[in-house]
């Protein structure tokens, strides 16, 4: 990581860096704005507060691309600008600003995020036409994209927390949408409070940072990580991956991930695309030089990101809801990504490559599958569609392109990118590149198999439709963006891997990329190219055999016991409660025990002694003159019999 260690040590002001870079933080003022206006401004932004929202991260888009074109302008060692904004946080020794770092990884996620979030919000205008609350929608939107942006700009790992921890409320907000569905309601808390946990596990790592090296800024830090302990640096590389875990549903904080399908479609591609799953990648590959000097820590990422890609690809196999079958898709992708960003410099590219790629057709699918909906009066049981190709031509070709770039075919997006990963897997070297390199090869086999099914269940096949339903294509607001996806499905990946342009462009952040030279005839010939090729080709025919030719039943059949098993996500939820939630109730019960017995009794028993002698004493003021006159009798009469016994 000694390119990315010099990289930080170029980064410089904002008064050096150009007018654009100035003025990085408009990057996300556009949509914070969009988000305080439509928040604020009622009922009066009704009308055309969407065309605002949409409007803002197309500006931040436009402010990125040259802010890209100004930073191509420098030499390779001086692409690392930090910009100052203001001064956050000084309380004694901890110092946190308002920095901005514009560098390669930065700038590549900012497009990502602006460009596919443009695309979403412009669909969203024709998903959303007729729902009440549209206008809220786009100011969540809005508020999501500005979130997101600070996470991936911010030059310090306290300011990045700041938008991890506001892309969570954003996606609360957004899964939760239609509240008044109770399903919707526990999708979104589910995701709130299992992202918690990984948030912790962050938050930790941060605290652990500032007490081993007295900064949480990346450049600092990453300099120190050479005179740190082993056991200090893996403890933080673990609560890194935990809190990467939560963000980008990895095992085992994946349970939320599906559940999330409860909110509006464009909710699930904007956050399972191109921003919010993408976050725990990101700071994998950010904080690269930790997980570097803590081998063990980088041999978990890896484990993880392995088992993820497998068990997300196990369970988009058995799905009948088109979107959680995409849902197990993006957990098994962020896998993919997850195990490359494990695997060191020869990895890094690799992830963000594919990152990249699949924000394009990942989110072209999902809001393909939003298209279906729209036109099957929003259905998504996919044994009620069957042969959609003729009656939503648009759809069934924006679909199946995003599809065959997720399942690896040659030449299309997907082939370029995770071609790239498994190479790298098998790359590292020894048993666990060989274990890892083949857990790639049999989930890109997994992964022809979900896909083709959602293919052939959807578009192929007889009708499978309720009566009364009458399919038809969606808007040109919904497909426009649709068409462009499908274009980056085709070609993007491509332009990112041939001649290694990307992985060189990344270089300064990153370090070098394994090879310098690109040959077509190796991607073409060599052995993991040709065997990725055969599982595909297995995969497909599978599913052709299952949901192509054969006829598909509209009541899914029971299915062994793996099939059972994928059917309820692997048992993920069952297992969390009966690790985490039932230990944690037992727990919280026996801990309450001193606190209801012994504290509250103590406190109630002194309440207790203080009303029983005051009834006593209270049954003492009788009112009546001669009862009083009385006891002074008696009192006086004790008083003289005892002065006079004393006598």
């Amino acid at each position: 990581m000694t390119a990315h260690l010099a990289a930080e040590a170029h980064a410089v002001t904002a008064a050096a860096s150009g007018a654009i870079h100035s003025y990085a933080w408009l990057l996300i003022a556009f949509p914070l704005l969009g988000a305080a206006v439509l928040l604020l401004g009622g009922r009066r932004t009704n009308v055309w507060g969407h065309w605002l929202a949409v409007a803002m991260p197309l500006a931040s888009f436009v402010w990125a691309v040259l802010a890209l074109i100004q930073l191509l302008g420098y030499a390779p060692e001086e692409r690392s600008r930090s910009v100052e904004v203001y001064q956050w946080i000084s309380v004694g020794s901890f110092e946190a600003n308002v920095n901005l770092l514009l560098d390669p990884l930065s700038i590549s996620f900012v497009l990502l995020i602006t460009g596919v979030g443009s695309l979403i919000h412009i669909y969203s205008v024709g998903y959303m036409a007729h729902d009440p609350g549209r206008r809220r929608f786009f100011a969540y939107l809005n508020l999501f994209i500005a979130a997101m942006l600070v996470l991936v700009l911010a030059d310090n790992f306290a300011l990045l927390f700041l938008g991890w921890e506001g892309v969570g409320l954003a996606s609360y907000l957004l899964i939760g949408f239609w509240q008044y569905k109770s399903s919707a309601a526990v999708a979104a808390k589910k995701a709130f409070l299992i992202n918690r946990v990984g948030d912790v596990g962050l938050l930790i790592a941060i605290m652990l940072m500032f007490t081993t090296f007295g900064t949480v800024a990346f450049g600092p830090v990453f300099n120190a990580v050479g005179g740190a302990g082993q056991g200090v640096l893996t403890a933080i590389g673990l609560l890194l991956l935990l809190g990467a875990c939560g963000k980008s549903a990895q095992l085992p904080l994946q349970a939320w991930l599906l559940d999330a399908m409860e909110g509006p479609t464009p909710v699930s591609a904007l956050i399972h695309a191109a921003t919010m799953v993408t976050a725990g990648v990101y700071l994998i590959v950010r904080a690269g030089p930790v997980f570097e000097a803590a081998p063990t820590a980088q041999l978990v990422v890896t484990i993880v990101g392995a088992a993820t890609l497998l068990a997300g690809a196990i369970i988009g196999c058995a799905k009948d809801d088109i979107k959680k079958a995409l849902a197990g898709s993006t957990m098994s992708q962020i896998g993919y990504m997850t195990l490359a960003a494990g695997l060191g410099p020869i990895g890094y590219a690799a992830a963000i490559a594919h990152l990249v790629t699949h924000g394009f057709f990942k989110a072209g699918l999902f809001l393909g599958a939003g298209s279906v909906m729209h036109g099957m009066n929003d259905e998504v049981d996919m044994r009620k569609f069957g042969a959609l190709r003729t009656a939503m031509p648009i759809t069934f070709a924006t679909f199946g392109l995003g599809y065959l770039a997720i399942i690896g075919f040659p030449f299309l997006s997907g082939w370029w990118t995770k071609e790239g990963i498994i190479e790298a897997a098998f790359a590292s070297g020894g048993t666990a590149g060989q274990i890892l390199g083949w857990a790639a090869l049999v989930g890109a086999g997994l992964t022809a198999f979900y896909m083709s099914r959602v293919m052939f269940m959807t578009f192929f096949g007889e009708k499978r439709w309720d009566d009364g339903v009458h399919p038809h294509e969606s808007p040109a607001s919904m497909t426009v963006p649709m068409l462009v996806l499908a274009v980056g499905s085709v070609g993007l990946g491509a332009v990112l891997v041939f001649g290694y342009q990307f992985a060189l462009f990344l270089e300064p952040v990153v370090g070098a990329p394994e090879h310098h030279e690109f040959s077509l005839t190796h991607m073409v010939t060599s052995w993991t190219s040709l065997t990725a090729l055969g599982f595909m080709i297995v995969g497909v025919a599978v599913a052709w055999l299952y949901y192509g030719r054969a006829t598909v039943p509209r009541t899914a059949p029971k299915g062994n016991l793996v099939t059972v098993a994928a059917r309820n996500e692997l048992y993920g939820n069952a297992i969390n409660e009966g690790l985490f939630m039932r230990p944690g109730q037992v727990l919280t019960a026996n801990t309450t025990t001193f606190d209801t017995k012994v504290v509250d009794g103590l406190v109630n028993g002194v309440a207790r002694l203080v009303r029983e002698s005051s009834t006593g004493l209270r049954r003492m003021q009788t009112g009546f003159a001669r009862t009083y006159a009385l006891t002074m009798l008696f009192g006086a009469t004790l008083v003289v019999a005892t002065l006079v016994v004393r006598i």
